[in-house]
Order: structure tokens, then C-alpha cells, then sequence
């Protein structure tokens, strides 16, 4: 891959430099302790500072100068990062001040373990966090957000089987790319943002990824026209804020689109981009419009590509909460400009007709259907991370579901990750209430009555559905045939909801 912008410092000695001063994730993680991590993450550096003390060796150095956003002497910058030094301060990744030296880049240890599905350690290099230790500072236009919650996510929720070629659709400071080439041959990460370009091709380098991801310039889909994947991930910048001009609007989060129109893009635009069986799997926004059910607006955009879709709505927030949420983001709480933007996102709002704002993920699977499966539906509860194999299994049951019953009843299934619960009076013979509850995924609840819970108990892979249902039938004296019809349309749904697999 070549370099988006050739850099000074050799990225191969630098990660060396990194490993030798045990700047990564375990290592800084035992370091600073559980509480000092968690009050990082909570943007505040006070606990960290006083987890390293007076310590001036490479590690605690590392950590001062790019996550705590701290000035250190030269000679121990010279210590943590031998040699390389004046190449970072070429590269305007550091700089002097004072006699002091600052970073003007966040690069720190990122790792994700087996249980994402897709483990990595390494590093990501992106801009400064912007409210460290509560400080508001403008968020510059161009400004590359590091790894966050959001991106997170959107990893823990990508299906994570082998392919052959992923796109990460705005890659960003090129997180989601770390993840993808562990279980893709090919990464093509794109992004409208030449900073965003930079920084994130320093940190493919730094994990050793040139060969694997290639980065590419330009907006949406216009990079790879003509293309095709099998897996395309994105958290694209969804923000609907009201326009800006160009050197006004933040880049990594509002795409210069109408309210949610970028995001209608990005589905609508999906179904070139697929290979046969390929996934589209986005985190993001969409408007509830005023005399519209939003599930409709989704559709609208769904339909059109002809692919299944899976689409969980995690949250509503009503406008004021929305933007509030976005310009605290800006850094704009407590400026002058604060009331005038705010009134302009209400007006904005408004006039579009924008009573709330939907929260969610959106999967779309180009499975070939003639009547694709939609299932758009509201999961504001608790899920169980990772949710990617749930994905994953939705995907497989909807391809269950299409059997002929004769085909599921001659099906051995097994119920998975699932419990029974059972409600009532306490010193009542029966319960009143049997609920089947999941332990991974969406963790899904059903309420079930005795003949569907004392058949799926049976679901153990060994003997067929028809079996089990004629047997729950004899045992509750109930008719056969009306039992079969009437659990043979639940274990299509069943399947594709994840309580049972084939």
C-alpha cells in the first residue's frame, strides 16, 4: 500500500519503540489500574497522573505525552522513543514548546480480545480527545475521532466470518480496519477525510497492516464503483446538523447531507457493492418525521436493494436531547456561540418536521431472495456483546424459516444460550408465567406456554421436531395435528431470532 503522505518516521521502529517501553494495552492496563482506566474513559486524567507518580520511564513518559495530553522534558522523550524523536517532530506528530515536548496526536494501546470475534493488539493514532479533565476547547473541521464507544459498537456488531473482501466505508483513524483484516483477505478502507487518510494509514503501519488494507479518497461509494464485497462495515458520519459551509461542518460526523439522507445513502447505495451473500452492517441515526412511522421511512430506503434486512432501533431521543448530545460534542458548551447554534438546530429540526431522532443498526444481507425478509422492530433492552453472531444467526434462520414444514419437522433442531423462567403465586401448583430467556446476543425474551416450552425443552439435536411435538401431544392429551401447525409457525420465528439452530 503506498503511503498516503510519506512519513519521516519509520512506523516498523517506531511500534519496536512502542513494545520496548510496554506501551500496550495489558501492560498499561496493570499499570494504571482498574479506576484510573474507567476515569480515563470518563475523560478525566487526575487518577492516571496519580497512578504514575513521579515515574519518568518510557511507559509512564508514552502515557503523559499522548493519552494524558501532558508536556515532558526532552530527555526523557528521548528515552521513551530513541531516535525517532526529531522524525516525529518532521512529521508534525510532535512538537517543542517551551523546551518541552507536546503531542498534537493521540497514539495509544488498542486491543480487543477473543471475545470480540476478532482480537487484535495494537495501537490507533487519531486526534486529541477533546474535553480531557472537562477543558472545552472548538473541535477542529477536520478533527479524526479515535477509538470510542461508537466504534466499538459497531465491531462488537459485525459478523465476523471469513471472507474475501471487506470495505470499511469511512474508516476514520482505521479502527474498524484493525478488526476486518483479521478475518478478511482483502481491506479496502475509504474516507473523505485526508487527515483522516494520514493518521490512519500511520496506524495500519504501525500493526503492520500496509499490505493488508488499502486506503482510498472520495465520499460514500464513489471509491469503489464498480466493486463488489463481501462484507462492508460503517459508522458514517450520521450527525444530522443543520448545513454548514465546508470549512465550518465537522467532518467526522456530518456528511453535508439533508438530516438523515446520508444515511439513506449508504443503504440505498449498498446492494452494487454486495457479492452474493455479502453484509452490510451500519451504526446509525434516522429521523422520526412528523406523520410518519419511522419503520416506514426505513423501509422506503430497505426495499429498493432487495436485500434482507435486520434493523434494531436501541434508542430514541427527543431533539433537544440530540442536540445537546452534538454540541457539547463540538465543544461548543459554555461558548458564546452555544444558545445561537442551539436555536438553529430547533429551527432546523422543525422545519423538516423532526419530532425524535432513532438510534440503531441496521443489517442488510444480499441473500437473493424474491421476497426478501425485512425485520424492522424496536430493542431498547439489554444485549449480551458481542452482538455480531447474533447477526450472523439471524441470517441462517431466515434461511431456515423458507423450508417447507415438512422439511422443519424433519429437522433435528437444538435450543441454544437460552434459560426457562417461571413466574406465579408463591404455593400455586403451576406457574403463570413461562418465559424462555437468552443468554447471549439480543438476549430475547418469550413467553411460552406449557406445549412450546415442553418442546422446545426436547430440542436437544437428536430427535426430529415432528417427533418431539407428537410426543408433547400424547403426554398434555392434546390433538397432534393442531399442535404441529401451531409449532411449526413459532420455530420458523424461533430460528430466526436465534433460540434454535439446526
Amino acid at each position: 500500500m503506498p503511503q498516503y503522505s510519506p512519513f519521516t518516521v519509520d512506523p516498523r521502529r517506531l511500534a519496536e519503540a512502542l513494545r520496548r517501553a510496554e506501551f500496550t494495552v495489558d501492560a498499561v492496563g496493570e499499570r494504571l489500574g482498574e479506576q484510573a482506566g474507567a476515569a480515563l474513559g470518563r475523560n478525566t486524567t487526575l487518577a492516571a497522573l496519580r497512578a504514575l507518580g513521579g515515574d519518568d520511564d518510557p511507559q509512564a513518559t508514552l502515557l503523559r505525552l499522548f493519552v494524558l495530553q501532558r508536556t515532558v522534558g526532552r530527555d526523557a522523550a528521548e528515552n521513551a522513543l530513541p531516535g525517532l524523536l526529531g522524525d516525529l517532530q518532521a512529521d508534525g506528530l510532535v512538537e517543542e514548546v517551551a523546551g518541552r515536548i507536546r503531542a498534537t496526536v493521540d497514539l495509544r494501546p488498542y486491543g480487543a480480545d477473543e471475545a470480540s470475534g476478532a482480537p487484535v493488539d495494537g495501537w490507533v493514532v487519531a486526534d486529541h480527545v477533546p474535553g480531557l479533565d472537562g477543558h472545552v476547547t472548538a473541535t477542529r473541521p477536520d478533527f479524526v475521532l479515535g477509538a470510542s464507544p461508537a466504534s466499538a459498537t459497531l465491531t462488537q456488531m459485525t459478523i465476523r466470518r471469513p471472507v474475501g473482501r471487506a470495505l470499511d466505508l469511512g474508516t476514520g483513524c482505521g479502527v474498524q480496519s484493525l478488526h476486518l483484516a483479521t478475518h478478511a483477505e482483502k481491506v479496502v478502507a475509504t474516507d473523505l477525510n485526508p487527515r483522516a487518510l494520514w493518521l490512519a494509514d500511520l496506524t495500519l503501519r504501525l500493526n503492520g497492516l500496509e499490505e493488508r488494507v488499502e486506503l482510498r479518497e472520495g465520499s460514500l461509494y464513489e471509491p469503489v464503483a464498480g466493486e463488489k464485497f463481501d462484507l462492508v462495515v460503517t459508522n458514517p458520519p450520521y450527525v444530522m446538523a443543520p448545513p454548514q459551509a465546508e470549512g465550518d461542518r465537522l467532518t467526522y460526523r456530518e456528511g453535508g447531507f439533508g438530516a438523515d439522507d446520508l444515511v439513506a445513502e449508504v443503504v440505498r447505495g449498498a446492494a452494487p457493492h454486495l457479492s452474493e451473500g455479502g453484509t452490510l452492517q451500519v451504526l446509525a441515526n434516522w429521523a422520526h418525521v412528523r406523520g410518519q412511522d419511522w419503520t416506514d421511512r426505513l423501509r422506503g430506503w430497505i426495499e429498493p436493494t432487495g436485500c434482507d434486512a435486520l434493523v434494531l432501533q436501541r434508542e430514541v431521543l427527543d431533539p433537544y436531547e440530540y442536540i445537546e448530545i452534538w454540541l457539547n460534542d463540538a465543544g461548543l458548551a459554555g461558548s458564546e456561540a452555544y444558545a445561537g447554534r442551539y436555536a438553529q438546530w430547533v429551527d432546523y429540526f422543525e422545519r423538516l418536521g423532526i419530532e425524535a431522532v432513532g438510534m440503531g443498526w441496521i443489517s442488510l444481507h444480499n441473500a437473493g431472495h424474491e421476497a426478501p425478509s425485512l425485520q424492522l422492530e424496536d430493542w431498547p433492552h439489554s444485549v449480551v456483546q458481542p452482538v455480531g453472531p447474533a447477526f450472523a444467526g439471524q441470517q441462517r434462520g431466515v434461511e431456515w424459516s423458507r423450508r417447507t414444514d415438512e422439511e422443519l419437522l424433519a429437522t433435528s433442531w437444538r435450543l441454544v444460550d437460552t434459560v426457562q423462567e417461571t413466574y406465579g403465586r408463591p404455593g400455586a401448583a403451576d406457574p403463570e408465567h413461562v418465559v424462555l430467556r437468552q443468554q447471549k446476543g439480543f438476549a430475547r425474551a418469550l413467553e411460552a406456554d406449557t406445549a412450546l416450552a415442553g418442546v422446545l425443552g426436547a430440542c436437544d439435536g437428536e430427535l426430529p421436531l415432528g417427533i418431539i411435538i407428537r410426543a408433547v401431544a400424547q403426554l398434555l392429551e392434546v390433538d397432534a395435528e393442531a399442535l404441529v401447525v401451531e409449532v411449526v409457525a413459532r420455530v420458523r420465528q424461533l430460528g430466526v431470532d436465534g433460540y434454535l439452530v439446526a
